[in-house]
């Protein structure tokens, strides 16, 4: 029933499509998989009704989606997550309120140091580039993030550390 639903959304308008599978699929949908209850708690309620809209920062520039390349580093320091980097083509990155961020923990371990975040788009260190002029889907934001100092509590941290890789490929796949 969904995928017919979302085809319908598809065939009147494209925008309104891609945002709520984003926000459905890659927030929701990761949230309710992979978040602990306390998460759930905090991380839901408004985006369930959609009243809130949700993005999901997988992509980086220069390394496109290849999640095993992630530039952006996430430091724990105390009972904080401090996230330094720029995500690229984050749609609806605007309108956001949150966001899924995955960022290295552990260069050493490659892909297995990338770890996943909940973000709240107001975190004081994050900022959003340009909207980028596209071809279609212009009532999709598209739009960097970009993460100067940017300080999350350390529970905003989604399952282990070093699990963000795969959390972001099977949420991909779904």
């Amino acid at each position: 029933a969904y995928a017919i639903a979302m085809e319908e959304v598809s065939r009147g308008c494209p925008s309104i499509a891609v945002t709520m599978s984003i926000h459905n699929s890659l927030y929701l949908g990761l949230l309710e998989k992979y978040g602990s209850e306390e998460q759930k708690e905090r991380f839901l309620p408004g985006f369930l009704d959609g009243r809130r809209i949700a993005c999901f920062a997988l992509s980086e520039p220069g390394n496109g989606s290849d999640a095993g390349a992630a530039s952006t580093t996430a430091t724990l320091k105390g009972d904080r997550w401090v996230l330094n980097g720029t995500k690229c083509w984050i749609s609806g990155g605007y309108e956001a309120t949150n966001g899924i961020v995955f960022a290295t923990t552990d260069k050493s371990l490659k892909h297995k140091g990338i770890s996943a975040f909940v973000v709240p788009m107001d975190s004081k260190g994050l900022s959003r580039g340009k909207n980028e002029d596209k071809l279609g889907l212009h009532g999709s934001s598209t739009c960097q993030l970009i993460f100067e100092d940017c300080e999350i509590p350390k529970d905003n941290l989604i399952g282990q550390p070093g699990y963000g890789f795969k959390i972001a490929m099977q949420s991909l796949d779904a």
